[in-house]
């Protein structure tokens, strides 16, 4: 289980903190909904909870264990925004091997089956490949890590409906081996499979119930991006 303490993160050159006293629980082959406009800290925190940034104060715990930087990189998988946009591989295969020369042929195998990518051929370039395709690639470049957490920034941005319908079935998937913590300025199609909710505004976080949301979502928009 995920848990966040009283996290918050104020860089010294912002007058006021990016992340203010966080707390929230992401249980075990659950999905965890953030939603909240631009510049709220949404990025922030999974860039704090990916090991990338370092918080201010508070803690991260994973199963009760409080956990720094160097730990959180290897617990959590980070799906960036547009991901595609930094695919350096001139191949499928290429680009699983980045960083990761002695993969197997069954961890790659493995990791294009949980994306439902195994009748591409390992030598398709990832740019001709088409944009729920890259998103699907994107997820196993994490999943050869095999991380405990998957943290997802925006995963259905700049997807068209059926692309994006396709996305929240491969996430609602992936949630019964993983836990997923995502973050998006419109909860869109992604609030009918999360298990938790919260809002987060001006670097405050809120709980809010699934249906809560979802009633909100349909009344009118939440947020805007």
């Amino acid at each position: 289980m995920l848990t966040l303490k009283h996290l918050s993160y104020h860089p010294p050159a912002s007058q006021t903190a990016i992340l203010q006293s966080i707390n929230l629980q992401v249980a075990p082959q659950q999905l965890g909904l953030i939603i909240g406009p631009s510049g709220s800290g949404k990025s922030t925190l999974l860039e704090i909870l990916a090991g990338l940034v370092e918080r201010t104060s508070g803690g991260v715990f994973w199963r009760d264990q409080e956990l720094i930087p160097l730990q959180l990189q290897q617990l959590s998988g980070l799906v960036f925004q547009f991901p595609e946009r930094h695919f350096c591989g001139s191949s499928i295969l290429e680009e699983l091997r980045l960083g990761h020369p002695e993969l197997t042929a069954d961890r790659i195998e493995q990791a294009l089956s949980e994306v439902g990518l195994t009748h591409l051929s390992l030598h398709t370039s990832p740019n001709s490949l088409s944009g729920g395709q890259q998103r699907r690639l994107a997820f196993a470049v994490q999943l050869i890590r095999q991380p405990h957490l998957l943290l997802l920034d925006e995963p259905t941005a700049g997807l068209d409906w059926s692309m994006r319908q396709q996305l929240v079935s491969l996430l609602a998937k992936l949630k019964t081996h993983w836990s997923l913590l995502v973050v998006s300025h419109d909860a869109g199609e992604l609030v009918d499979i999360a298990d938790q909710c919260w809002t987060l505004q001006q670097g405050e976080l809120a709980a809010v119930s699934p249906e809560t949301l979802k009633a909100q979502t349909e009344r009118s928009p939440l947020v805007t991006g």
